[in-house]
């Protein structure tokens, strides 16, 4: 369906995050990467940091209009549709994980990660939010906030915020074995796991929180009211920082209300610029990422498997690199003496024909819906 000029914005923010998510997962060289684009090293929050809990944010402005044919509540039809979709999502995760398949030791396939956690955060808030009445939803929101905290702070070793002695680690350990967890960190631990999952359903109960306030105030008003709300979001979540630090890789609660904070204050800006003072002319190129967002997150991590497995050349001194190694030293590493531009370069550029793909597809009204 075509967006209308109301949700414009929203489209405009879902397709900016999918664009940014593309970008900071494929840099040409995850050693030249410019400070912004990076993730924090644990504690902390840079600005990509914000990229994932903007889109589970986004999932949940778009379930208050999505659900409205089913008048907000949980019945057959909405269940159905629920389940379908959780599924779904879960198993296109999976499949991501697993390929190819041929080439995958199941004993040590990684079970979670980004579509994953995106479809159990759906599926669980969906049931929450259609479950309960809309004036108790920020009671539930923070009663998870809090008990996760305290699961993290009882839970935990002896420095319970950290790589090593988090709780999490023991919990993904025991639902998911230690195999089919992720090991980028140096040891098991999956920032996108079981548990820290928990607090990311609060970021999508918070995005349809977010969609109430925008169908049921003033349209004149909403910008302002969003950004009251962002402000106070940003600065509860940075105060509470000090006590349990912001922190992805857990998603801390402090890190849900900080960053659903500056989600706020972003679709309040993209509002007030798009919906309310007609600036749209430059919002097409995201409008397209928008449209299908998992279907072109999904793809760039099937192509970036694809080129890294299946193509492979040797050069002149006789290594053999993949094709996206090759494809960065050979094409984008001399367009500049910067490496870290030449990295940037080469994300850029995987944007670009990605876009590509999307603008036939919106050309041609396919919307894939995920």
């Amino acid at each position: 369906m075509k967006p209308t000029q109301r949700y414009l914005a929203l489209d405009v923010l879902r397709g900016i995050t999918i664009a940014t998510m593309i970008t900071v997962n494929n840099p040409g060289s995850w050693a030249h990467i410019f400070s912004p684009l990076e993730h924090s090293k644990w504690h902390g929050c840079t600005p990509t940091d914000l990229v994932f809990p903007f889109f589970l944010f986004v999932v949940g402005v778009s379930m208050f209009f999505s659900f409205s044919k089913y008048n907000n509540s949980l019945n057959k039809e909405s269940l159905i549709k629920i389940g379908k979709r959780t599924l779904l999502i879960f198993a296109i995760g999976l499949f991501i994980n697993s390929f190819p398949q041929w080439m995958t030791d199941y004993s040590k396939l990684r079970i979670m990660g980004v579509l994953q956690r995106i479809a159990i955060a759906y599926g669980v808030g969906s049931l929450i939010v259609l479950a309960v009445q809309r004036k108790y939803l920020p009671y539930v929101g923070a009663a998870i906030l809090l008990t996760y905290w305290g699961i993290l702070y009882f839970f935990g070793g002896a420095d319970p915020y950290s790589l090593a002695d988090n709780a999490a680690v023991p919990f993904d350990k025991a639902l998911l074995g230690e195999s089919h967890l992720y090991k980028g960190f140096g040891i098991p631990f999956d920032p996108e796991g079981l548990l820290s999952t928990i607090p990311a359903i609060v970021t999508v109960i918070f995005g349809y929180l977010t969609g109430s306030i925008i169908k049921q105030t003033e349209k004149i008003k909403v910008p302002r009211t969003l950004a009251i709300y962002g402000i106070a979001g940003v600065i509860a979540g940075f105060l509470w920082g000090f006590l349990l630090p912001l922190n992805k890789p857990l998603w801390t609660s402090s890190y849900v209300l900080y960053a659903a904070g500056w989600a706020l204050l972003v679709l309040a800006l993209l509002i007030w610029v798009i919906d309310l003072k007609g600036y749209t002319k430059w919002t097409s190129f995201f409008v397209v990422f928008g449209m299908n967002p998992l279907f072109i997150f999904a793809l760039s991590g099937l192509y970036a498997k694809s080129i890294t497995r299946f193509i492979h050349v040797t050069e002149e001194d006789g290594t053999v690199v993949n094709g996206y190694t090759w494809l960065y030293q050979h094409i984008f590493v001399p367009l500049s003496s910067d490496p870290k531009v030449s990295s940037l370069l080469f994300a850029l550029a995987h944007i670009l024909m990605l876009w590509l793909i999307g603008l036939v597809l919106y050309k041609k009204k396919i919307f894939i819906k995920v």
